[in-house]
């Protein structure tokens, strides 16, 4: 009971971080407290099931400055990425036996780096199906989706893209190689002060 009530208390905390309403950016932003409140937001699709075990998460966080943002935009994003992901591993799931998972894992895997040059630097990747490369350049485009009918909406990476690309002046770019797997790059600028 205590522990169901601690998950809860988990939760609710990080759904409270994760909506955070805001209309300008604002500096401060703890970019793995980000990430890290998106994965407690989804952490009941990363469990285990009756037909698959749980999917891995693995994360090397660098040292990153706060960052100058609008919270609950890249809180989306990061949903987006990871909601996606963890899609794609579950459907690659249901065609593999327990042994054959149990053999090679599910796993998304999030990376940070800073550099002086290039910013905040985010790596999402999950090792899926990855995706065909006639679809790679769609992928960004609103209503495009390569989930089946009634599965997905086709905004969520148009979306992701517009709060990187336009209102963070970052960029956002997808690498997929066909049964290997997927990463996305976010590259966000900081507003560094002296």
């Amino acid at each position: 009971m205590r522990m169901g009530t601690d998950r809860i208390v988990n939760i609710v905390s990080s759904l409270k971080q994760f909506s955070r309403i805001e209309k300008d950016k604002k500096p401060g932003f703890d970019v793995h407290g980000g990430i890290d409140d998106t994965l407690t937001i989804l952490s009941s699709k990363l469990k285990e099931t009756r037909d698959r075990p749980a999917i891995q998460v693995i994360k090397a966080y660098g040292e990153l400055p706060p960052l100058t943002c609008n919270y609950s935009q890249l809180n989306q994003v990061f949903m987006n990425i990871i909601d996606n992901a963890i899609d794609a591993l579950a459907e690659r799931d249901q065609n593999r036996s327990w042994e054959e998972i149990e053999a090679n894992p599910s796993c998304i895997s999030i990376r940070t780096q800073f550099s002086d040059q290039d910013g905040i630097m985010i790596e999402i990747s999950d090792n899926g199906s990855g995706i065909p490369t006639a679809l790679q350049n769609s992928i960004f485009d609103p209503f495009f989706t390569t989930k089946d009918i009634g599965k997905g909406t086709g905004m969520g990476l148009a979306i992701s893209h517009q709060i990187v690309v336009q209102n963070h002046d970052g960029r956002l770019d997808c690498k997929s190689v066909l049964n290997q797997g997927t990463t996305f790059s976010i590259q966000l600028p900081v507003e560094l002060t002296a």
